[in-house]
């Protein structure tokens, strides 16, 4: 009778470590599996701070055809010429990016403007003082200049041929020294007088404004 409850004693004993070491088990599978998760968001939390940061924190890229300026003082009168400055990065720009015989604002994105602080004359033509636009025709052995009272919009797309001013031609100058950065001088000459050129790639093109 002793031997049989010591029997029933020792298999009672053998059950309940059975069942306290599954508990410990489920425990531990359920505490690995809370980390897996908890480091499956922390993760997730990371990957998406950084994205987030990234975009917090990076700076505007700088435009590949800032605005520039180019100006001078004839005597009196100021001339002052406000453009987007576009770069050649090797590409073929005249007949390439700039083609042949249609207007082009003669600059990047927003048409290129020109402020007379007096007036002035332009071949032969008198201009009051004020802000205009400046377009081009680019040709292959001849380039038309074009003075236009719609200096505001973009590029060339509201150009209208019946707000032109003053329309000039001119022979484009070639040059030795190739200019990567398109850009404009005013520089004064005689007395009242100025040259006015746009410069771009292996080409120049020039004219005169005089005070009126």
């Amino acid at each position: 009778m002793k031997n049989i409850v010591q029997k029933l004693l020792m298999i009672g004993v053998v059950i309940t470590l059975q069942a306290c070491g599954t508990g410990a088990d489920t425990k531990t599978q359920g505490a690995n599996t809370k980390d897996t998760d908890t480091t499956a968001k922390h993760a997730h939390h990371q990957h998406t701070k950084t994205e987030s940061d990234g975009i917090g924190t990076s700076k505007k890229k700088k435009t590949l055809s800032p605005r520039k300026m180019a100006m001078s003082d004839v005597d009196e009168n100021h001339i002052h010429i406000d453009y987007g400055a576009p770069s050649v990065r090797g590409r073929v720009i005249w007949g390439g990016l700039v083609a042949y015989d249609k207007v082009w604002a003669s600059g990047a994105h927003s048409a290129t403007s020109i402020t007379f602080a007096k007036d002035v004359v332009i071949d032969g033509k008198q201009i009051k003082a004020g802000k205009y636009a400046f377009f081009t025709i680019p040709g292959k052995q001849e380039w038309t200049l074009i003075i236009n009272k719609n200096h505001q919009q973009h590029l060339a797309d509201d150009y209208n041929a019946q707000e032109d001013i003053v329309r000039i031609k001119v022979k484009p100058t070639k040059l030795e020294s190739p200019q990567e950065q398109l850009k404009y001088e005013v520089v004064p000459c005689t007395k009242g007088e100025a040259s006015v050129s746009l410069i771009w790639e292996k080409i120049k093109v020039t004219f005169t404004v005089k005070n009126a």
